[in-house]
C-alpha cells in the first residue's frame, strides 16, 4: 500500500479506511493501542472520526518509536488470538446462560401432577395460599390398593375432614399445588409423579415405595362463610 501522510490525509487524497489501513500495516501494535487503531479495520474506520486518525498520523510522523519493529507481527498474532479467545469465552458463557435459562425455564412449566374433575365445585373461589382448607381424600397406589382414607377407614360418625394451611409445604407438593386450583366444593381425581409426592424415599410404613406414583380423590369442603 502506498504511503499515507497526514498531509494527504488532510486534503482528502486517501480515505479514512485507507489511512487506517496504513498505520495497521505500518505502526507498532503498542502505538496502535494507545491511538484505538488496533483491531478489525471496518468497525474501526467505522468507530473513529477524521480528527482522531489525523491525529494519530502526526503522532506516528513524529515519533520513530511508532513504527513497526521485529517483534510486532509476533505480539500482534498473539494479541488477535488472546481476542478471540475472549470472544469464544464470552460466548461459551452467554450460551451456558440461555441453557440454564431454558432448564429453569423448562422445571418451572412442568407440572408434577394431572386433574381429573368428578364433581364441579359449588363455586368459582378457590383457596389462596396460606388457608386453612379442609379436605376428604382417599389415596391409591396406581393397583388400585387405598393406602390412606379418612372417607373409608372410619365410621361416619368419627369421620372429620383434614385441615390444614395449603401451599406451606404441610402436605406433599402434589397436594399444596393441586388443591390450589381446585373450586370449594369441587370433587376431583389427583394423579401424582413421584417427585411431586414421596420421591425416591418412598413411605413404607403406609406401603408406599419409593418413586412410585399416587392416586388421590380428593374433595375441598366448602368454607361455613361462602354461604353456598
Amino acid at each position: 500500500m502506498a504511503t499515507v501522510s497526514a498531509e494527504s490525509f488532510k486534503s482528502d487524497k486517501c480515505t479514512k479506511k485507507e489511512a487506517i489501513q496504513f498505520l495497521q500495516d505500518n505502526a507498532a501494535v503498542k502505538f496502535l493501542q494507545e491511538q484505538k487503531l488496533f483491531g478489525k479495520l471496518q468497525a474501526i474506520a467505522k468507530g473513529s472520526s477524521k480528527d482522531k486518525v489525523l491525529n494519530a498520523l502526526e503522532k506516528f510522523e513524529a515519533d520513530p518509536d511508532a513504527r513497526k519493529g521485529d517483534g510486532d507481527d509476533d505480539l500482534s498474532a498473539a494479541l488477535e488470538a488472546t481476542k478471540a479467545l475472549k470472544i469464544k469465552e464470552a460466548e461459551d458463557k452467554k450460551e451456558a446462560k440461555e441453557a440454564a435459562k431454558e432448564e429453569a425455564l423448562a422445571n418451572a412449566e412442568k407440572c408434577g401432577f394431572t386433574k381429573k374433575v368428578i364433581t364441579k365445585g359449588k363455586t368459582h373461589m378457590k383457596p389462596e395460599k396460606g388457608s386453612v382448607v379442609a379436605v376428604w381424600y382417599t389415596g391409591k397406589l396406581e393397583d388400585g390398593t387405598v393406602f390412606d382414607s379418612n372417607v373409608e377407614n372410619a365410621r361416619k360418625k368419627d369421620r372429620k375432614a383434614l385441615k390444614f394451611k395449603v401451599g406451606t409445604g404441610l402436605v406433599i407438593r402434589g397436594w399444596d399445588e393441586a388443591l390450589l386450583t381446585m373450586c370449594y366444593g369441587e370433587k376431583a381425581e389427583i394423579n401424582i409423579d413421584p417427585d411431586w409426592a414421596y420421591g425416591k424415599k418412598g413411605m413404607p410404613s403406609a406401603g408406599i415405595q419409593p418413586n412410585t406414583r399416587l392416586i388421590f380423590e380428593v374433595e375441598l369442603e366448602c368454607p361455613v362463610n361462602i354461604g353456598v
